[in-house]
């Protein structure tokens, strides 16, 4: 079964949106996968923004986006919480798999040393309940 959500895990790159305290949206381009077509899974550094904004306030939103972030659909609400380290097992052979060189680049940095920033993986489910885009209105 795939969810609207799910398909996004095709995708290149994801545009994650989040909230920032003072209601004021962020938007930044990550690598993302899904193993089951249902969750997104989404690795990025422990210590960054996009990870203290989603431990305050998990309602996200998701677009398929360019490297840059620029987004090519509508935004999705969508639920985002940080897994544990375990979640390495699943997230980095997917991540591997999908980009590649580029992948193994960023774990050669981490193993020489020279990533100070811990992993963090993020999961990301649909959320119905959430109200619409705020600005997508304003398009």
């Amino acid at each position: 079964m795939y969810t609207q959500i799910g398909q996004l895990g095709a995708e290149r790159y994801l545009s994650l949106t989040t909230r920032r305290r003072n209601g004021t949206l962020a938007s930044t381009p990550v690598w993302v996968v899904s193993d089951d077509g249902v969750r997104l899974l989404v690795w990025t550094g422990a210590d960054t923004w996009k990870v203290r904004r989603i431990r305050r306030d998990p309602h996200v939103f998701v677009a398929a986006s360019d490297y840059r972030g620029r987004e090519r659909s509508p935004r999705l609400p969508a639920v985002a919480r940080a897994l544990g380290p375990d979640a390495a097992s699943v997230v980095d052979p997917l991540l591997r798999r999908k980009y590649g060189w580029q992948r193994r680049l960023l774990e050669l940095k981490a193993r020489l040393g020279r990533s100070r920033d811990p992993a963090a993986y993020l999961e990301i489910v649909d959320d119905g309940d959430q109200p619409d885009d705020p600005a997508a209105g304003a398009a």
